[in-house]
C-alpha cells in the first residue's frame, strides 16, 4: 500500500532542497563569472579604488559603492519615519473606519512596479528638485533618496505594523493603568516591546533600497563620480551593472559580476543579521 504522507513528506522535501539548490548555484554561478577580474585587479583595489577604466585595466568600485550606501541612508532618513509613523498611527490611534483603507492603500503601494515609481520621479520629482534649488539638474542623491523612501515605506510599515500589533494588549493596559499618556505609553511600553520587529523591518527595508536598480538608475543621473552634493548624477552598484553588462565583454564583464558577488554578499549579510535579531528572542 503507497504511504501518501511518506510521498508528500518526500515532495515537499525536494521543493526545499531545489530552493537551496538555488540559492548555492546562484553564489557559485556569480562567483565563477566574478573571479577572473578578482584576480587580475585583487579584492583590495577593486573595492578601494575610485578608477574605474576598463579600458585601462582598472576595476575601482568606492564609488558605486559610495553611490549605492548614501542613496539607501538617504532612502532610510525619508522612509523610515513615514513608515513608523504611519505603523503607530494604524496600530495605535486611528479607527477601524481609518485603519482598513489606510492599510489596503498601503498595500496597494508596495505592488506598484518600480518603473512606474522611478517614471513619475524623472517627470514629476526631478523637475520641482530642480526649479527649488534653483540647480540646472534635478538628478542625483536627492531624487534618488526621494525615490527610494517611497519604495522602501510599504514594506517597513507592513512588519512594523505586524510588529506592534504583535506587543501584547496587557502591556497598553497596564501602563494606562499607571497614569501614563497614550504617547507615553506608545514611547515607552509599545515600540521598546516591538522593538525587534521594528529592526527586522528596517534591515528588510535597507535590503530593498540596496538591491534597487530601475527606479534609482531613471533618477540618479547617472555619472561615474562621487556626488559632490545632492544634486550631482553618480552611479550605484546595480545602476552600474544595468548600464554596461549589455556592451561588455571580458575582463569587464567580470568585474560587472564582481559588483553582483558583492551585492549578493552584502544581501546575505543583510538576512542573517534579521535572524542574528530575532534569534532566541519575541518576535515583538
Amino acid at each position: 500500500m503507497i504511504d501518501r504522507e511518506w510521498i508528500v513528506k518526500k515532495t515537499l522535501f525536494v521543493f526545499a532542497m531545489i530552493a537551496v539548490l538555488g540559492i548555492l548555484l546562484i553564489v557559485v554561478l556569480v562567483t565563477q563569472q566574478a573571479a577572473p577580474s578578482i584576480a587580475k585587479a585583487g579584492p583590495l583595489q577593486m573595492l578601494f579604488s575610485s578608477n574605474w577604466n576598463p579600458q585601462a585595466g582598472h576595476y575601482g568600485m568606492l564609488i558605486f559603492i559610495a553611490g549605492t550606501f548614501l542613496t539607501m541612508l538617504g532612502g532610510l532618513l525619508i522612509g523610515v519615519p513615514l513608515a513608523l509613523g504611519t505603523a503607530i498611527y494604524l496600530t495605535q490611534m486611528s479607527s477601524k473606519r481609518i485603519a482598513g483603507p489606510v492599510s489596503r492603500a498601503v498595500e496597494i503601494m508596495a505592488g506598484i512596479p518600480s518603473i512606474v515609481i522611478g517614471w513619475l520621479g524623472l517627470t514629476m520629482l526631478v523637475p520641482v528638485i530642480r526649479k527649488v534649488l534653483g540647480t540646472n539638474q534635478g538628478y542625483g542623491l536627492l531624487a534618488a533618496s526621494l525615490v527610494l523612501g517611497v519604495m522602501i515605506m510599504p514594506t517597513i510599515t507592513a512588519i512594523a505594523k505586524d510588529a506592534l500589533d504583535a506587543v501584547p494588549v496587557a502591556y497598553k493596559q497596564a501602563s494606562i493603568g499607571l497614569g501614563a499618556t497614550r504617547w507615553q505609553t506608545i514611547r515607552r511600553v509599545i515600540l521598546p516591546a516591538a522593538r525587534n520587529g521594528i529592526i527586522v523591518a528596517v534591515i528588510l527595508g535597507m535590503g530593498r533600497a540596496i538591491g534597487e536598480t530601475v527606479a534609482v538608475a531613471m533618477v540618479l543621473g547617472p555619472s561615474t563620480a562621487f556626488p559632490k552634493s545632492l544634486t550631482t548624477p553618480t552611479h550605484t552598484l546595480t545602476t552600474k551593472i544595468v548600464m554596461e553588462i549589455g556592451e561588455s565583454t571580458g575582463l569587464q564583464r567580470s568585474a560587472l559580476f564582481a559588483m553582483a558577488l558583492l551585492l549578493l554578499l552584502i544581501a546575505m549579510a543583510l538576512i542573517l543579521s534579521v535572524r542574528l535579531v530575532t534569534r532566541n528572542k519575541e518576535f515583538a
